[in-house]
């Protein structure tokens, strides 16, 4: 008896075969798709670019376009969140939430963390897995200053698409050295 695929398995197997051919574009779709259509998980994605780029002997140099790559897709990306969010408020931002599955209660956390740590949270939030994508939302309600917002969004996306990127491309390499 066949064993059936998983949705997710098979989205996973369908992004492994889309980065083999399209590396580069891959990446910054992924990280510009991310906070727009979840789950797109850029956790998955991005470590396994480097791992393709390590498998397709790309040298090191040539992973440095795919993290800004990266960075630029999800700055653009959540920006776009952020634009919602400052522009049509929490009442319109609310029905879209709900609508994957983000409940008030879980932006009204993210609120007050925002409010805690200020532009501190942006930054920091970029890192982090799943408040990643939710921290432009309290930042366009709360009307962060678009060019701080950019500017730490970036910042933080780097440092994500970076460490992600070259886990992956590590792991390909320690992969290749064992062989």
């Amino acid at each position: 008896m066949a064993k059936s695929v998983e949705p997710f398995d098979s989205f996973l197997v369908w992004i492994a075969d889309f980065l083999g051919s399209h590396l580069y574009e891959g990446i910054f779709l992924a990280a510009l798709l991310e906070t727009v259509v979840p789950p797109i998980p850029t956790l998955a994605v991005f470590p396994t670019a480097g791992f393709l780029a390590s498998q397709q002997q790309i040298p090191l140099i040539g992973v440095i376009p795919m993290i800004l790559l990266g960075a630029t897709g999800a700055t653009i990306g959540t920006s776009a969140i952020y634009l919602i969010a400052l522009k049509l408020g929490r009442v319109v931002l609310l029905s879209y939430l709900n609508y994957v599955k983000v409940s008030e209660k879980k932006l009204e956390r993210v609120e007050i963390w925002f409010e805690k740590y200020g532009d501190k949270a942006v930054f920091l939030g970029r890192m982090v897995p799943v408040m990643r994508e939710m921290i432009s939302i309290p930042a366009g309600l709360l009307k962060m200053k678009i060019p701080k917002f950019v500017m730490y969004t970036f910042a933080g996306s780097l440092i994500w698409s970076a460490g992600t990127i070259l886990a992956g491309y590590y792991f390909g390499e320690a992969i290749g050295l064992a062989i």
